[in-house]
């Protein structure tokens, strides 16, 4: 009898309509009442709070200057009082026309890719050089990173006393019987160009060195075991791991390597001077911007170089982010993919 009261007990537990079909049973649960889809405030009371600041300042201390130079470079402004001399493009026209300008923008074009070409290669066998372990690998670290941090003040004037014609190179290489590697360092557009990117180099390589340290922290050493294990040499190993690994770090670094060539201004100035670098071939856009609007009292005109700079920066760095960074960043962006 036990055996058919289980067996009844088992029927009803297992029917699609359960106890709670029957007539005297409860009814179904009341499902629980769904949300209304509406806007979470909280959600963007915290987006508020936490970009608005971020946000504020962005605007305020790069978007509105930016406007407000677009909107200067429509006159011939001299620094004082309301703009009223309205002259349209007549700036902007007069940049592009300028041989001088023109050619800024070839020295800015030969800098940038100098920058690449010296500072990359070099850089990226120092850091593999100081991923070994060595004895004084931390000094040397230090060594090859303190001129990063050094001002361009104290760079460009210890390097000005030592390569003029009398300075501490040339004597140097008199002393050591090289009497005829004596050169005008500075004012020889031959050599002026050369003079500038060794000052470059060694002052921002220290830079992408620690960059390219850390993209070889990231690498995991199981590779380079198993490239071991199946008896590649070490550099194969470099450039069938290494490099390819560092590439996003590699690109990161030509990015803003490409966009501080490209505003160069600091050591040109300290160094050159603002009528030397025209003739020794070492001006930049921005030496030029600083020499045709605020030394030359017009300010409207500067401040259209100013945008023209910009605007050559923002297409050199849209255009990059679009066709080399863009494989980098398709990995981190989750969302919208199909």
């Amino acid at each position: 009898m036990s055996d058919s009261l289980g067996e009844g007990k088992l029927a009803v537990m297992s029917s699609p309509e359960g106890p709670a079909a029957g007539g005297d049973g409860a009814g179904p649960a009341p499902s629980p009442a769904r949300r209304s889809k509406g806007p979470d405030w909280r959600k963007r009371l915290e987006i508020v709070l936490l970009a608005g600041p971020a946000i504020l300042m962005f605007v305020t201390f790069v978007m509105f200057p930016v406007v407000l130079a677009a909107y200067y470079g429509f006159f011939k402004w001299k620094g004082f009082g309301p703009p009223t001399d309205f002259v349209g493009l007549q700036n902007y026209v007069t940049i592009f026309q300028d041989a001088t300008f023109q050619d800024a923008l070839r020295h800015n074009a030969v800098i940038v890719v100098l920058s690449l070409a010296l500072q990359g290669p070099a850089a990226v066998l120092l850091a593999l050089l100081l991923n070994q372990k060595m004895r004084g690998r931390s000094l040397v670290r230090v060594l090859i990173f303190v001129p990063y941090v050094v001002s361009e003040v104290i760079v460009g004037t210890g390097w000005s006393l030592m390569l003029q014609t009398n300075g501490a190179i040339n004597d140097l290489l008199t002393k050591a019987g090289l009497p005829g590697w004596t050169v005008d360092w500075l004012s020889d557009p031959q050599v002026a160009i050369w003079s500038l990117m060794l000052i470059i180099t060694w002052k921002y390589i220290g830079f992408a060195v620690i960059l390219f340290l850390a993209g070889l922290q990231s690498i995991p050493t199981e590779l380079f075991e198993a490239a071991a294990i199946d008896g590649a040499t070490y550099w194969q190993t470099q450039r069938r791991i290494t490099l390819p690994l560092l590439g996003p770090t590699i690109r990161i670094w030509a990015f803003l390597s490409m966009i501080g060539a490209l505003q160069l201004f600091d050591l040109v100035y300290i160094i050159w001077g603002q009528y030397v670098a025209a003739t020794a071939g070492t001006s930049t856009m921005a030496t030029y911007m600083v020499v045709n609007g605020r030394n030359a009292a017009n300010y409207g005109f500067g401040n259209a170089v100013a945008v023209v700079l910009f605007l050559i920066s923002l297409v050199i760095a849209l255009t990059y982010q679009r066709y080399v960074l863009s494989r980098d960043t398709e990995g981190a962006l989750t969302e919208g993919k199909k």
